[in-house]
């Protein structure tokens, strides 16, 4: 089966505690006033590029810029955005800029602070930077950012269809919408702000029982039907219980990509998920479990297994030789934000959205909004690379 149980008679006699799963991603959600949209939903609420004035400096109102999709790319843009709307001040050691009284600094800011941040309020920054006019006032940067939450598939299709102005997604765009290459060059663009070292994680029990490694042929084997068991890989004599995400979540396409060889390629699951909140709750609440999910959601009762791809052994912590954290692990996937293409703008994003997107692509970004949440930091020139794709400063 592809979507379905094959072993569905088997699902009513395993502990299936699902009551929670939802409450993870209704908190998130509501950091920043976003939507937390379940996995159907279609947009964040918010109107999509070009609904008002997007020039800077001009003392209009300014849209919001709205985003939704991914729950893997979540942490990233929703962490990123309650900074930006609480535009704290310059010597906020803690949120932005220089501590005087301890006389530390946050990580990057050095840099930024040679370009002109050591007297301005963050938002104040990066939107000044594109020619909005700072406000100089706490909680009021000069446009305000708003993230919903729902997957991959979904965020794509919002900004493809005006919806929302960013679309985040853990999965590429012509994987999530089955598009081919010359058509995503023509519709959007790409902005990567960071990348994941997706893991497999299992139930605590398993991994207490001496599951602590797993190869790559075991792992299609369970995914693919053709192992049903623990013993069959050196763990207890007890069931595997299989969770998915749900199908056109990022996760889920890159893991089939990745692990399967094709978006497409057939699996064999007991019940899925559309987030990896809700993915993480059902491997804390079930035995026997093992899932695929983003690593900001591993924890003492989701833990990440190493995994040996034909003779090298990814261990899950950063320190080690061969890390799942390495641009070589072969589930390490990006994260990506999608802006659209219009008349209005033909470079594919606006000033508002590189404003906000600039903000990730720097030191100071890549620090607190990317390995802050536990994923990969790109290295510096994929950064330069990334900010190529933005317009020009206005100074």
């Amino acid at each position: 089966m592809a979507s379905e149980p094959k072993r569905s008679g088997d699902v009513s006699r395993r502990k299936f505690l699902l009551t929670s799963s939802v409450v993870g991603a209704a908190g998130l959600a509501g950091c920043t006033g976003g939507t937390g949209t379940d996995e159907d939903d279609g947009g964040s609420g918010g109107s999509g590029s070009g609904s008002s004035d997007d020039s800077g400096g001009s003392g209009d109102s300014v849209a919001d810029v709205t985003a939704e999709g991914s729950s893997t790319v979540y942490p990233i843009a929703n962490t990123g955005s309650s900074y930006w709307n609480s535009n704290p001040p310059s010597d906020d050691g803690e949120y932005w800029g220089t501590n005087a009284e301890e006389g530390n600094t946050v990580p990057g800011w050095d840099e930024l602070a040679s370009n002109g941040a050591s007297d301005t309020r963050l938002a104040d920054y990066f939107a000044s930077l594109y020619g909005f006019e700072p406000t100089g006032q706490q909680a009021t940067p000069p446009f305000a950012t708003r993230i919903g939450l729902s997957h991959s598939g979904t965020g794509c299709q919002s900004v493809v269809d005006g919806l929302v102005d960013i679309g985040n997604s853990s999965g590429p765009i012509t994987a999530e919408l089955g598009w081919d290459q010359s058509r995503a060059d023509e519709e959007v663009v790409d902005h990567v702000l960071g990348r994941d070292g997706q893991p497999v994680v299992v139930s605590s029990d398993i991994y207490d029982a001496g599951i602590e490694q797993l190869t790559g042929e075991q792992i299609r084997g369970i995914y693919q039907g053709d192992i049903t068991n623990w013993s069959e890989v050196g763990g207890p004599d007890q069931e595997i219980f299989v969770i998915g995400r749900a199908e056109g979540s990022g996760t889920d396409t890159s893991f089939r990509l990745n692990m399967l060889g094709s978006a497409d390629a057939e699996m064999e699951v007991d019940t899925r998920f559309g987030q990896n909140q809700q993915v993480a709750t059902a491997v804390q609440n079930n035995e026997g479990a093992i899932a695929y999910m983003a690593l900001s959601f591993t924890g003492p009762q989701v833990r990440p297994v190493a995994i040996n791809f034909e003779g090298t052994v990814y261990e899950t912590s950063r320190d080690a030789e061969n890390t799942i954290f390495d641009s070589e692990y072969p589930l390490n996937r990006d994260l990506h934000q999608y802006t659209k293409i219009t008349e209005d703008t033909p470079e594919g994003t606006d000033m508002r959205e590189a404003a906000f997107i600039n903000m990730f692509l720097t030191e100071f970004g890549q620090t607190l909004f990317v390995e802050g949440v536990d994923y990969i930091p790109l290295p510096t020139s994929d950064i330069e690379a990334e900010f190529e794709k933005l317009p020009a400063q206005a100074n």
